[in-house]
């Protein structure tokens, strides 16, 4: 891998694999790029959701995941590090199931943002396995995937208290 490289505007409009794996320009966050990527999945989801219903949103997370792979590789590398901070296309596409299952109401979808948030951050076994041993842009789109399943699961029991 090259010398690792400044994270700026330039290198997120060079090419759409960077668009899209800095989240739209989400990554370039100072502070906390993972918590930015994951905010900006909540607008994107609305978005989708004016066209798709929440089934196709959760689905759409498939091939976007696989795009993912391709997207946040090849950013990895121009940056000099596979999962460099600024790469939030995981946590966008984690987030869309979450957010299909919360629908609209704003206390649920702030559940879904704060329980992706807790598993992502502390990477509790075995998404922590996972993350240190599988690498490039699979690795990267893996670990996030993994952090929303218990995310789900903690989101689908609280649902029926949130309205």
């Amino acid at each position: 891998m090259p010398a690792q490289r400044q994270v700026d505007c330039k290198l997120l409009l060079s090419h759409p694999a960077h668009f899209l794996s800095l989240g739209f320009g989400s990554g370039l966050a100072p502070k906390a790029p993972g918590t930015f990527g994951s905010l900006a999945a909540i607008p994107f989801y609305l978005l989708l959701s004016l066209w798709l219903s929440p089934m196709q949103i959760a689905l759409l997370a498939i091939p976007l995941f696989l795009l993912g792979i391709w997207a946040c590789d090849k950013t990895g590398k121009a940056l000099g590090v596979s999962d460099h901070g600024a790469i939030v296309w995981d946590e966008i596409v984690a987030m869309l199931p979450l957010l299909a299952m919360a629908g609209t109401a704003p206390l649920a979808l702030a559940a879904a943002f704060a329980l992706f948030r807790l598993f992502d951050i502390s990477k509790p076994w075995p998404i922590s396995w996972f993350d240190a041993r599988i690498k490039g842009g699979f690795g990267v789109m893996l670990d996030d995937a993994l952090a929303a399943l218990p995310a789900a699961g903690l989101l689908y029991l609280i649902l029926p208290w949130l309205g």
